[in-house]
């Protein structure tokens, strides 16, 4: 399909005169041979029917110019040999009768073969600048997304510079732990974002994700897995709650599950069924206190978990075995 209209677009050719005027003349000729060929098997009245569909041909492949040309060439040969008196340009009134209905068709049809090939070029230049906007759009996009995570990663800094210079703990305790969120968020940014609406593939950028949040937090030595069917795919809009309650399910798990861990694991699962997105993120960490609730909890990054799932229409758990696992389940039609 994308090459035909290629090729449509391409009419009329752009060749030598020589071979414009080459073809015009075999078209024309090959439409009189076979005029002649059928002349025999047609009823009387059928002058031009082999020549209509050489002047459009010609009009299609070369242009009005030539399909002028094998218009008059065609009306000549039709008129000399085919309407009697064959063999003589015979003026009567059936014969000029004949002539001008032949002119207002092959007239008609190249002009709208003209028109439209105009209509044509002028789309197809309209779709070349609305590429090159495109191409623009994008090129802009990407920028704007390269200097706000830089400028993300400034705040970070600046945030990890003045928590140096704080005495008190807590204080300190806080801004470190907001300049490893801002940091984090700057790192996803770019992403997390693009041109391109029609969504980004969830197992890439989870994949993506996880690398990114084990390497923020230090811990290069997680092994870590993504299981997740290649076809999910989600909006920016979506993207945006899953990448921030994932990033933090993550850093949850590192700091406390897996802070002293020998060989700590990771294991991200995702699944879709009966209209519901699941994304379960396991540690092999140590197990959660029996009282634990996700209601009573004083973590700021739970909080923001549980926040984000309930504000995109989800619910967010986080439960405890030989593994723990925090799960964010989502509606996804």
């Amino acid at each position: 399909m994308k090459a035909s209209l290629l090729l449509i677009e391409r009419l009329p050719l752009v060749v030598r005169p020589s071979v414009a005027a080459a073809a015009t003349l075999a078209a024309v000729g090959a439409a009189l041979w076979l005029r002649y060929l059928f002349d025999g098997a047609l009823p009387s009245g059928f002058p031009f029917v082999s020549f209509f569909p050489a002047v459009i041909l010609v009009s299609v492949v070369f242009g009005a110019r030539y399909g002028t040309v094998a218009a008059v060439l065609s009306g000549l040969a039709a008129w000399y040999f085919f309407i009697p008196p064959a063999q003589a340009f015979d003026i009567s009134h059936g014969s000029l009768t004949a002539m001008t209905f032949y002119t207002f068709v092959v007239a008609t049809d190249i002009a709208i073969i003209h028109w439209m090939q105009r209509a044509n070029g002028h789309l197809a230049l309209e779709r070349a600048r609305s590429a090159a906007l495109a191409d623009t759009r994008a090129l802009l996009f990407d920028e704007l997304q390269h200097r706000i995570s830089n400028n993300l990663q400034a705040v970070a800094g600046l945030l990890a510079l003045q928590r140096r210079r704080l005495a008190d703990p807590q204080a300190a305790a806080a801004l470190s732990e907001a300049s490893q969120r801002v940091a984090l968020v700057g790192r996803i940014s770019r992403r997390l974002y693009d041109a391109d609406e029609t969504g980004k593939g969830l197992a890439a950028f989870l994949t993506a994700l996880l690398d990114d949040v084990a390497e923020a937090n230090g811990r290069t030595d997680v092994v870590r897995t993504v299981t997740c069917p290649a076809n999910v795919r989600l909006s920016t809009e979506q993207l945006l709650p899953v990448a921030l309650i994932v990033a933090e399910s993550i850093a949850n798990a590192i700091e406390h599950g897996l802070a002293d861990h020998r060989a700590p694991q990771i294991a991200i699962e995702v699944t879709q069924a009966d209209g519901e997105l699941t994304i379960a993120i396991a540690d092999n960490g140590g197990r959660l206190p029996a009282d634990f609730s996700l209601d009573d909890t004083d973590s700021l990054g739970l909080s923001i978990a549980t926040m984000l799932a309930r504000q995109a229409g989800g619910r967010y758990d986080l439960t405890g075995g030989e593994t723990t696992v925090a799960c964010l389940r989502l509606p996804h039609g």
